[in-house]
């Protein structure tokens, strides 16, 4: 690709499922055969990296030199595509950094393609955060993601409460995580591999695993409407990658 791609996915609040919505992005992706690499900011024991250890490298987004190995590596590596998890409540501080360090002036100048995958929570609060991050949005493609994954019943706000708050940013564009089966997500959650590696019953390695058939059709089934929500908003042009035939079974 000409540019590099880089995706960020947090909010200020925990609990959300912000590393699920990440390790649906690297599935994504794989599928597609989009080159990606990940970070994983909860330092120094991250979630995502025991899903994705191949790709995802563990950092403090704190830190100077940490920063720069994201940040300076941009140009250096294959990958065309870079997946940042931010850790719980660290989203508009992280955003604060990459001003401070010119990567939004960067956006802005089409440099680079940056993108948000902001998870929100059930609470006033969480929308608040979007007063919080809207001035960081000028130069990247904002998302609004509703995560049901572990909660059927979110997102009980008031519609014009909820409007007021969501109109703040001009362009943004609303997605909706479907919730997943519970014992098919637990069991994903035990087995420590891909949604993808689930699917196909593969181990970490590639092995041979002995998944539920039943679970595994329910991960598949939730993951095609996960993917079918990143097809609509054509994720795979807006990372500077030409569509190709899905791998499903990676």
């Amino acid at each position: 690709m000409a540019k590099p791609a880089v995706v960020v996915v947090g909010a200020d609040k925990g609990g959300v499922g912000k590393t699920t919505v990440s390790r649906t992005l690297l599935d994504y992706f794989s599928a597609n055969n989009v080159p990606t690499r990940a970070f994983d900011t909860e330092s120094p024991r991250g979630t995502l990296k025991r899903f994705h250890p191949e790709i995802t490298e563990i950092v403090d987004m704190t830190t100077t030199a940490d920063q720069m190995k994201i940040f300076d590596t941009l140009n250096a590596v294959s990958p065309s595509v870079t997946v940042i998890d931010v850790r719980a409540g660290l989203l508009s501080p992280a955003l604060a950094s990459l001003r401070d360090i010119g990567f939004l002036d960067a956006a802005k100048a089409g440099q680079i393609t940056f993108a948000v995958f902001h998870i929100l929570g059930p609470s006033i609060a969480s929308l608040e955060e979007i007063a919080e991050t809207a001035g960081f949005m000028g130069g990247a493609k904002y998302f609004l993601v509703k995560n049901f994954i572990n909660d059927t019943q979110f997102f009980q706000w008031d519609q014009a409460t909820y409007n007021s708050y969501f109109h703040r940013i001009k362009d943004a564009t609303e997605l909706t995580i479907p919730k997943l089966n519970e014992m098919a997500y637990e069991q994903v959650e035990v087995s420590s591999v891909p949604f993808l590696k689930f699917v196909a019953n593969k181990g970490i390695h590639d092995e041979a695993a002995n998944y539920s058939f039943v679970l595994r059709g329910y991960v598949r089934h939730w993951l095609a409407n996960v993917w079918s929500e990143f097809d609509r908003i054509r994720l795979t042009d807006i990372v500077g990658s030409k569509p190709v035939t899905r791998n499903s079974e990676k």
